[in-house]
C-alpha cells in the first residue's frame, strides 16, 4: 500500500523528451498517442486506479465500457477546454478532487448490491474533473502549433487505449474468471476497494494539506 501512495509522484517524470521539428506528422501523432498511454499505465495510478473502482462492482465487459465511454465523454471535452483556454482549473482544487471521485466509488462499491443506474451520470461527473488533470500534464508537456488540434486528439486516444487497456487486462484477470462468482462481493469487491479507499483517503490528505 505504501507503494501505490507513492507512485503518483513518478508522474513527475513524463516529459517530452523528443525534438518534435525533426518529426513527421504521422510521427508527432504517434509521439502524443504514446504520452496519453503512459499517462495512464504505468504514470497515471490514481486514473488506473478510478477506472478499477468503475470496473470492480460489475466487472462485465458491456457495463464498464458504458461507464469507460461516459468517462471518456467527460474528460475530453474538459481537457479540450482546458488545453484551448477557456477554462483555468487550479491544480490544487483539481488534484484533491480527483482523490475523493476514486474515494467516492470505492465506498459506494463496498455498499451498493449492485451496479445502479446513475453511476454512469456520477462517472460522467467525476470524468469531467479528470479531464482537467489530464490537461494539466499536457499543459507541462506542450503542444506543437503545427498540430495543436491532432495533438490533442492523439493524446486523448492514447488516454482512452491506456483506459481500455486496464479495462481489459482486469477483466482477463479477475471479470472473466472469478464474476459469477457467490462470493465475488465479499472476497474481491469489497478488499479490493477499502485498499483503493485508504489508498485515496491518503491522497486526498496529502494533495489538501501537504502539495
Amino acid at each position: 500500500m505504501l507503494l501505490l501512495m507513492a507512485l503518483p509522484q513518478l508522474a513527475a517524470a513524463h516529459v517530452l523528451d523528443v525534438d518534435l521539428s525533426k518529426l513527421s506528422r504521422t510521427d508527432i501523432a504517434w509521439t502524443y498517442i504514446k504520452l496519453g498511454y503512459t499517462h495512464i499505465l504505468p504514470l497515471g495510478l490514481d486514473h488506473i486506479l478510478f477506472v478499477l473502482s468503475i470496473f470492480f462492482l460489475e466487472p462485465r465487459l458491456k457495463p464498464v465500457l458504458w461507464q469507460a465511454t461516459a468517462f471518456t465523454v467527460a474528460h475530453s471535452i474538459t481537457l479540450g477546454l482546458a488545453i484551448y483556454g477557456f477554462i483555468n482549473p487550479p491544480a490544487g482544487i483539481i488534484e484533491p478532487v480527483i482523490a475523493l471521485s476514486i474515494l467516492f466509488v470505492a465506498i459506494e462499491n463496498i455498499f451498493a448490491e449492485r451496479l445502479n443506474p446513475w453511476r454512469v451520470a456520477i462517472v460522467f461527473g467525476f470524468g469531467l474533473i479528470h479531464g482537467m488533470g489530464f490537461a494539466s500534464a499536457l499543459t507541462s508537456l506542450g503542444l506543437p502549433r503545427s498540430m495543436f488540434f491532432e495533438s490533442l486528439i492523439s493524446f486523448n486516444v492514447g488516454v482512452e487505449l491506456g483506459q481500455v487497456s486496464v479495462i481489459l487486462l482486469a477483466w482477463l484477470l479477475i471479470g472473466h474468471w472469478f464474476a459469477h462468482k457467490p462470493w465475488y462481493k465479499q472476497r474481491v469487491v469489497v478488499p479490493a476497494s477499502v485498499i483503493i479507499g485508504l489508498v485515496a483517503a491518503y491522497w486526498t490528505v496529502e494533495r489538501v494539506f501537504f502539495a
